[in-house]
């Protein structure tokens, strides 16, 4: 029979509600992490009840909390902000559809030749070694759209440039390289375009304005700052890092290869995409008969 809890369900309750909290809510502010010794010192100064920091992990773990990986979010986030788009600028997007426009995301990466790591099975007490070459060998920039219309197959568009870190070269994709991706989902899609992104400098540059005045057929939504949740692109990329875990090639060109392998796939699993899309937790309406 297991030892009785020291704290009332009610308490357990505050606890939990605490717990959901950041720690600088409660004086820890030089980080964000919970440990057993916070958590027992948090017990003692709220609910007075005395704990050792491995008692509390125990007691924190029946309350249904485990150690996890934490998400990043910026700090300059704002969550008024982001609720206020949801409720007016996303509802007057769908409307759009009505004149049988794709809604298309668009988001970009980039992907250097040191990779992501990756769990693999190695002896215990030797780590395994993974040799990568060095970031000065060159990156890879991804621009990617995902296109959305109720009835319709969900699409999947990129475009993928090589940076070879060479004297004066630029290191990032330029507007032409943006618009060049738009234009070819616009010949894709054969239909008008309501293009939703971030606000990346050269989303919003003077240059990026006068192309996007000059095609009728497109219109911009600008996401809410910080809040790339709202993106499925988002997912496209957590979805090729992944699989470009524990990488071993060693050149930019074989880099570029495997990317453009693993987009490919995903052009053929609309499914996928679908997922993405729901991450975001925006809706799409069925358009009325």
């Amino acid at each position: 029979m297991g030892q009785r809890c020291k704290l009332s369900t009610k308490s357990q309750v505050k606890l939990a509600a605490m717990l959901n909290e950041d720690p600088a809510a409660f004086g820890w502010d030089e980080d964000q992490v919970w440990t057993g010794a916070r958590v027992a010192k948090l017990i003692g100064r709220k609910l007075h009840v005395s704990y050792s920091a491995d008692a509390a992990a125990r007691l924190i773990r029946r309350l249904g909390f485990t150690p996890q990986m934490p998400a990043r979010r910026a700090a300059q986030r704002d969550e008024l902000a982001i609720a206020a788009w949801k409720e007016t600028t996303w509802p007057a997007v769908k409307g759009h559809r009505s004149l049988g426009a794709f809604v298309c995301f668009e988001d970009e990466a980039g992907q250097h030749l040191t990779p992501p790591r990756g769990r693999t099975w190695g002896r215990r007490g030797q780590s395994p070694i993974v040799k990568v070459a060095g970031r000065s060998s060159g990156r890879v920039s991804i621009a990617g759209v995902i296109a959305v219309r109720p009835g319709a197959r969900m699409r999947l568009i990129y475009r993928v440039r090589i940076h070879r870190g060479r004297k004066n070269e630029r290191r990032s994709l330029s507007e032409r390289d943006y618009i060049g991706l738009i234009d070819a989902a616009h010949q894709q899609l054969r239909a008008p375009i309501i293009l939703v992104w971030d606000r990346l400098n050269t989303h919003v540059s003077a240059t990026m304005k006068q192309m996007i005045a000059e095609r009728a057929w497109l219109t911009v939504v600008l996401l809410p700052a910080h809040a790339p949740d709202l993106n499925p692109v988002e997912g496209v990329w957590s979805h090729v890092k992944r699989s470009l875990a524990n990488l071993a090639a060693l050149t930019v060109d074989a880099l570029e290869k495997l990317i453009r392998n693993r987009l490919k796939r995903l052009q053929y699993r609309p499914v996928v995409l679908d997922g993405f899309v729901a991450e975001t937790g925006l809706t799409f309406d069925p358009l009325p008969p």
